[in-house]
């Protein structure tokens, strides 16, 4: 058996009770998605999304499960409520996003509430002119309505329409708009959940923390259960002294891993991610295996990393100890996506790339997705089924990831006031 998973099963009831303690009567984020790279000898949360955009990609019978999941986090939060706007990304050309803002409109609606998608169309602003809404298509030839916010604001202004929630499916990468600040509708995620305002460094601050508790409880190191990291701030990758001084941060994390790794005799070549300390969809990541490659990046190298989702310029970099993935489905390096509604289980998926090796960043082009399962007495065959007792210890790590959030998001709101 797996020594994690061991020293897991000894101290089960003492987890979940540490966990619960956690979570109990606090705000967990409203949903999330937390990718995990598990390289056998370490298993790591390596990123955590507080706007899922997946939802096509979970079994069924896990879309089951979020039914009941969403109706009591939805009125845990806002009582009594109705209806309910869900405000969206505007990638409208993305087909299989707007699958996945189908199927959750779909199990929001389910769970008893009325729900209308709106977006802010500010790349093609002439919609809002011309019509109230766009009726589009998604992935599976499904159609799916998407409302002008601004003029929805206008009709809430007037007295025609009225809504007891925002619900939030839109990172605010760009920043706040003043459209969604003028409301007095509660949202939810939280605003200050947005990447104008969130980064990965301190949401790692907050997973260190935690793991430091579990791996207390279970005795081992935290190491096990997390990546090492260091933060460059102010850096522009086009400029020979910012990458020195990037260079010079991935030296000496490169030095304490290989501690780490002489430490518990992990015969593997360590190595790292250079990602964006803010924003999603894999855009601003590069895997490096020797420092002395940052100050040598080409210029196509170099464009990746300076520009992130948006266009939006990239100046604080989070390094991030490299976690190698054991999984290949279907002949395709995978990692693992476990997703949450209010830090309850609703499913997952493996991220596969044919392209990529165990070492890299799957989330990008070429990637692909597939159900995961992991219990087959309750969900039948639905997808790739998944070793019970390891899985465990993932949705460990998944919910330890959303508390983590919420501890962040508690911060940054309090910054704010």
């Amino acid at each position: 058996m797996n020594p994690f998973i061991e020293k897991i099963c000894q101290h089960q009831v003492e987890i979940l009770r540490w966990l619960e303690g956690h979570e109990d009567s606090k705000e967990v984020p409203l949903y999330s998605s937390v990718d995990i790279r598990d390289a056998d000898f370490k298993i790591a949360v390596v990123d955590t999304n507080l706007f899922p955009a997946g939802f096509n990609n979970l079994c069924e019978h896990g879309l089951e499960d979020a039914v009941k999941f969403i109706r009591q986090a939805i009125l845990d939060r806002v009582t009594p409520c109705r209806d309910i706007l869900l405000v969206v990304e505007e990638h409208t050309r993305n087909t299989w996003y707007l699958e996945s803002i189908r199927i959750l409109q779909e199990i929001i609606e389910k769970a008893g509430f009325t729900v209308k998608i709106a977006t802010f169309l500010s790349v093609e602003p002439e919609f809002c002119q011309e019509v109230n809404f766009i009726e589009l298509i998604t992935a599976t030839n499904q159609p799916v309505r998407i409302y002008c916010f601004k003029h929805i604001l206008d009709e809430i202004k007037a007295g025609r329409q009225r809504y007891d929630l925002i619900i939030l499916n839109n990172d605010l990468m760009a920043g706040i708009p003043s459209v969604l600040e003028e409301t007095d509708i509660p949202i939810y995620p939280s605003l200050q959940a947005g990447w104008h305002s969130r980064l990965k460094s301190y949401h790692f601050k907050h997973t260190a923390d935690l793991v430091s508790e579990l791996a207390k409880i279970i005795k081992i190191d935290p190491w096990f259960f997390s990546c090492l990291d260091a933060v460059a701030d102010g850096i522009n990758v086009n400029v020979d002294q910012d990458r020195t001084r990037l260079t010079d941060l991935a030296s000496d994390l490169f030095k304490r891993i290989t501690a780490k790794y002489k430490e518990h005799k992990i015969a593997s070549k360590p190595f790292i991610f250079v990602k964006a300390d803010a924003g999603s969809y894999g855009m601003g990541v590069m895997a490096i295996e020797d420092p002395k490659e940052i100050q040598g990046l080409n210029r196509k190298a170099r464009n990746k990393l300076y520009k992130g989702k948006g266009a939006q310029v990239i100046a604080r970099y989070l390094l991030q100890e490299g976690v190698p993935t054991i999984y290949n489905i279907d002949q395709q390096v995978s990692e693992v996506v476990i997703y949450q509604i209010a830090n309850n289980f609703i499913g997952g998926f493996y991220r596969s790339n044919s392209q990529k090796s165990d070492r890299e960043n799957l989330n990008s082009q070429g990637m692909d997705f597939k159900k995961m399962c992991p219990h087959l007495k309750k969900y039948g065959d639905c997808g790739v089924h998944h070793d019970v007792n390891i899985f465990d210890l993932y949705r460990i790590l998944a919910r330890l990831a959303g508390i983590a959030a919420h501890r962040e998001i508690l911060e940054l709101e309090a910054s704010k006031k």
